[in-house]
């Protein structure tokens, strides 16, 4: 309501220093909080710095021209159509979009499978291999985007060992941590981010899990001067001595459109008005309860943890066993899928509690994600009783049918 009614528009130092600098302030303190190197950081005096995106795809977007303008100086600009970018197939949509917005060819996305051996998380050996197949045709690696927490499953990408192949070939890494990079605000966690430090730019969005309203997205990169440089615009009516000194920050030159929100007021409320330990103890609680939800499925055999969990997500589903149990003959993963979606559209339907699905492998998973201020235990065990419940009535039915409708 204030960031609203105040209607600061700080898309330069001079339109309103205070916006400016509470942002970079901000940034700097919310990136301390999850242990980013101090390369990422103003403070850290190595030309990083932090910026409040609207999303992760202007993030992903931002980070992609500034890639592709550094390697374009390189290669020339008539050689745009070799650019390569490389992603695992579990990679927010919002990237492709992304990469068709800022110029690079749809057939130059790579969108690598994963698979359920390497939980879903992208294999370093296949995106080396995929790299080195675009290099014989003669293409050019550019980009890779990587993912702490992807939105099916909330996998964890390698990021050491992929940091270190994209160095050979001097390929810019992003780092997605959108939904999960909350969450390392906890000590214990941050393991999660070994190898951020050989990245190039990392995101993750407070109005996810950090109390902070939409929009707002966190956005650090160690080479602002990559950032700013693709995105600058400097028209003679914006000329001010502040700019022109080269001493200020000029958030318009670090994102797509030109004006902004006062979007660092909402974060320093929140980071001020409950403090560090308190965002901390509010993410574990969810974990905690995610944790205590999945022990309801695991006593229960008549379903299966589709996915490992990592965080405050839990992937279920009723079992194929289960399944060729109550019908006495072999079901196929078609038939599995079906009846699980039919189970999910059940559950919504009955207005108690809402989840989501996700097809991971071929398999379909239902969703089941912890994160409203006030859920409490009794609430996960009131749907873990609507999700029972709905079962034995599927299954019943089942019980007297010859397949699955």
């Amino acid at each position: 309501m204030l960031s609203a009614g105040l209607n600061v528009v700080g898309f330069s130092w001079i339109a309103s220093p205070a916006a400016t600098e509470l942002e970079s302030i901000v940034m700097d303190w919310l990136g301390k909080m999850i242990n980013l190197p101090k390369t990422y950081l103003f403070s850290g005096g190595h030309g990083g710095g932090g910026v409040l995106q609207g999303t992760t795809c202007e993030a992903m977007l931002c980070t992609i021209v500034a890639a592709r303008e550094q390697m374009l100086e390189k290669i020339g600009r008539e050689n745009i159509d070799k650019l390569v970018v490389y992603a695992s197939d579990q990679t927010h949509f919002s990237f492709q979009k992304a990469v068709k917005i800022s110029g690079i060819k749809p057939e130059n996305f790579r969108a690598i499978p994963t698979t359920k051996a390497t939980e879903f998380a992208l294999c370093p050996e296949s995106l080396s291999v995929t790299i080195q197949e675009d290099i014989k045709v003669g293409l050019i690696p550019l980009f890779l985007c990587a993912t702490i927490g992807t939105t099916s499953t909330t996998a964890v990408d390698p990021l050491k060992p992929l940091c270190e192949i994209a160095k050979q070939y001097g390929i810019w890494v992003h780092v997605d941590a959108a939904y999960a990079g909350s969450a390392c605000i906890c000590p214990e966690f941050q393991h999660f981010l070994d190898g951020v430090e050989n990245a190039n730019s990392f995101s993750l969005n407070a109005h996810k899990w950090l109390f902070s309203t939409l929009d707002s997205c966190c956005l650090w990169v160690k080479d602002s001067n990559s950032l700013t440089k693709a995105l600058t615009t400097t028209p003679e009516c914006l000329r001010n001595k502040a700019t022109d000194s080269k001493l200020v920050i000029d958030y318009k030159d670090w994102q797509i459109s030109l004006s902004r929100r006062f979007r660092a007021l909402k974060l320093w409320l929140v980071l001020r008005t409950y403090g560090v330990s308190n965002l901390q103890n509010f993410i574990r609680s969810h974990i905690k309860m995610a944790k205590h939800f999945e022990r309801l499925v695991a006593l229960d055999e008549r379903f299966e943890i589709a996915a490992p969990r990592n965080f405050s997500m839990v992937c279920f589903r009723v079992s194929p066993l289960t399944l060729e149990r109550k019908l006495k003959a072999f079901v196929d993963e078609g038939q599995v899928n079906k009846f699980n979606a039919k189970l999910l559209e059940f559950i919504n339907s009955c207005g108690d509690i809402h989840m989501t699905h996700a097809m991971v492998g071929g398999i379909y998973v239902i969703r089941f994600a912890i994160g409203a201020p006030l859920t409490d235990y009794r609430h996960i065990d009131m749907a873990w009783n609507v999700i029972r419940t709905h079962a034995n009535v599927m299954l019943k039915r089942l019980r007297y049918a010859t397949s699955i409708v």
